[in-house]
């Protein structure tokens, strides 16, 4: 993690769960971070919990992904203010219960637009940066096990998850995508997706949690696998990375 001392990591979703996590953690190895979120205030409360002396390390910044020109506002914060960004951790993400097939599409492009296109938003700009300033950095994205396989709502006896699983089979082909891309501009960064199981946060519905109580991963478990991906060695890439908590059923 020596290589990382002192340089500016970018993390949307801050306010809670994963994102949350992630910001501690990332203060606490001597990263400065920036924390992105509609809740701005529930980031700045984050610097109750880091390590003494690491508060001033620790950005909160409004920011919804899912609107270009709140993106480009904070990114332009970023690159004034602290110089440009080296680690970008993707997040933010939404769900939103029913139905398909009978779900308001304004539901469905509201999941979109965070969890694709926030990704496109935030990817873009961070990797200018980096290209801009030739530093080797890293590009991850928070992904799902539903990005790779359909959860049977039948079985689980509950409403599809709608077009939460397609918009993480997109982050997982983007992935890919940005790998290629990465290498034909003839740059070093990274890219990582990681894919958890079941997770205690905000966005699972109190059931699956109710049902999963004893087989269920915790934020600070994502968190480990954020720090162990961008503590790799330069020649190393986790490109990805599914975790699921032990007796998963899914």
């Amino acid at each position: 993690m020596d290589r990382w001392q002192n340089k500016v990591a970018v993390v949307t979703g801050a306010s809670s769960g994963i994102g949350a996590a992630v910001v501690k953690d990332l203060v606490n190895a001597g990263l400065i971070v920036v924390g992105l979120a509609r809740r701005v205030q529930r980031v700045e409360e984050l610097k109750e919990q880091v390590a003494k002396g690491k508060k001033e390390n620790l950005h909160a910044r409004q920011c919804d992904v899912s609107n270009e020109d709140s993106v480009n506002e904070a990114f332009d914060w970023i690159e004034k203010n602290l110089g440009g960004i080296d680690i970008l951790v993707n997040n933010a993400g939404i769900y939103k219960q029913g139905n398909l097939s009978e779900i308001d599409t304004n539901l469905v492009q509201e999941v979109l637009q965070t969890n694709v296109m926030g990704v496109v938003y935030c990817t873009k700009r961070a990797f200018k940066s980096m290209k801009e300033r030739n530093f080797n950095g890293h590009v991850l994205i928070i992904n799902s096990i539903v990005g790779h396989q359909v959860l049977n709502s039948t079985i689980l006896k509950a409403p599809s998850g709608n077009i939460y699983a397609p918009s993480k089979f997109a982050v997982t082909a983007m992935t890919e995508i940005y790998r290629q891309e990465f290498n034909n501009l003839e740059t070093k960064v990274k890219i990582t997706s990681i894919s958890p199981g079941l997770v205690a946060t905000e966005i699972v519905p109190d059931q699956f949690k109710e049902m999963m109580s004893d087989r269920i991963l915790q934020s600070e478990d994502i968190s480990n696998a954020v720090l162990f991906a961008i503590s790799t060695p330069p020649h190393v890439q986790i490109h990805e990375l599914t975790i699921k908590p032990v007796g998963e059923m899914f």
